[in-house]
């Protein structure tokens, strides 16, 4: 029949193929626009990249130059009132509702001046691409009705609304608001664990801010970045080469010497260094007083487990009374709590010689290892281990 369209498919197969047909459009959002434009963490073959341009252009209307610049823009100014489309300046739900409009109002010349730098301007980009940006959406609806017949309506529907709900309103807005932290980075994104094959590793937000020009956004076991499954696929047919997607850091067994490279080493992986003072350190300290002072801990556990971890920043001013107040009263966990600021301090200071920081790191690791504190002492052995490479035979 003429209005099942020229190929006719059941309604499974409608429902498979709409799908496949989204899957694209994030594939094509998180390689090319994100990892490839906006952070240059990857190369792609010019004829892979072009076909990600094309496809959303006619799934989506984006142009490359405005979607960089704006995401761009977003980690410059993270969560302050110049921040295109934060949840916590704005809303969580403006962000969610009104996410994709965000993105328009953002795309001011100014914005794009500044931040739209090194995104295609060839031909096709003038003349087609940006010039006639919603003219692809129109095309794909009418291949839609071509094929799919009157299905095509919701099928097309579909694909316009996938990226600005789950790219434009879930990540931007969910992604800074609930979710779960494997690192302390210094806005308030999230993880939102498992949406993989609906957002293409997306997900993984506070991995991406923590290490934003990664190409991998994976870290721990078990989140799955499909993102980069399908970059490594690419690069088996040299059609993608990731650029980075791990921190510069190596642990050698028996190094006790603390020298420039170990210095090095440890800026370079900052965040996954607070991620084990707050696992070796902060947490075993906690569940020995918890023990110690249970009566007085135990109602507040959870609470002191996060607050005693969490970026600074971030601390709320209720919040941070009660913390001081709980920590006025136990000087073990009090001082604990004042090496891990003075180890983030370390890294956040400017204007400091390299000497004068790896003194400083010295001084860090003396008084740790002089503390009493069997968790200080172990970490501090710890961090005189790591240099910027491996151990040689």
């Amino acid at each position: 029949m003429w209005y099942n369209g020229l190929l006719d498919l059941s309604v499974w197969q409608l429902i498979l193929v709409t799908l496949g047909l989204t899957h694209v459009t994030i594939v094509s959002v998180t390689l090319y626009l994100h990892r490839h434009s906006a952070h240059n963490s990857l190369d792609l073959h010019p004829v892979l990249a072009h076909f990600f341009r094309f496809w959303l252009w006619l799934t989506t209307g984006q142009v490359t130059k405005e979607w960089t610049a704006i995401h761009r823009k977003h980690h410059a100014k993270c969560e302050t009132p110049e921040d295109p489309h934060s949840p916590v300046v704005l809303g969580l739900g403006k962000v969610l509702r009104e996410g994709a409009e965000l993105y328009a109002e953002a795309a001011t010349p100014e914005t794009l001046e500044r931040y739209g730098q090194r995104t295609p301007e060839d031909w096709i980009e003038r003349n087609l691409y940006t010039k006639y940006s919603l003219l692809g959406i129109v095309l794909m609806a009418v291949i839609n009705l071509l094929l799919f017949g009157v299905n095509g309506i919701w099928i097309w529907a579909i694909q316009m609304m996938w990226i600005p709900v789950w790219a434009a309103g879930v990540v931007n807005g969910i992604g800074h608001y609930f979710g779960y932290r494997n690192y302390e980075c210094s806005d308030n994104a999230r993880n939102i664990f498992p949406l993989g094959l609906l957002i293409g590793g997306e997900e993984l937000h506070n991995n991406h801010h923590t290490y934003p020009n990664s190409s991998k956004l994976s870290r721990r076991w078990f989140e799955f970045d499909i993102g980069w499954g399908y970059i490594r696929l690419f690069q088996l047919f040299r059609l993608a080469k990731p650029k980075g997607y791990r921190p510069i850091a190596h642990r050698v067994p028996g190094k006790l010497e603390m020298d420039m490279e170990t210095l090095q080493a440890i800026a370079n992986n900052r965040f996954d260094i607070m991620r084990q003072y707050r696992k070796r350190v902060t947490e075993p300290m906690l569940r020995q007083q918890k023990q110690l002072l249970e009566d007085e801990i135990k109602p507040r556990y959870r609470k002191l487990k996060k607050l005693l971890s969490r970026e600074e920043t971030l601390i709320k001013p209720r919040e941070r009374e009660q913390l001081e107040s709980f920590l006025a009263n136990n000087e073990s966990l009090q001082l604990i709590y004042q090496k891990s600021r003075e180890l983030q301090a370390l890294w956040r200071a400017r204007g400091i010689k390299q000497q004068e920081k790896l003194q400083a790191l010295t001084d860090w690791c003396r008084e740790a290892e002089q503390s009493g504190i069997r968790y200080l002492e172990e970490f501090a052995a710890q961090l005189r281990s790591y240099a910027l490479r491996p151990a040689t035979r």
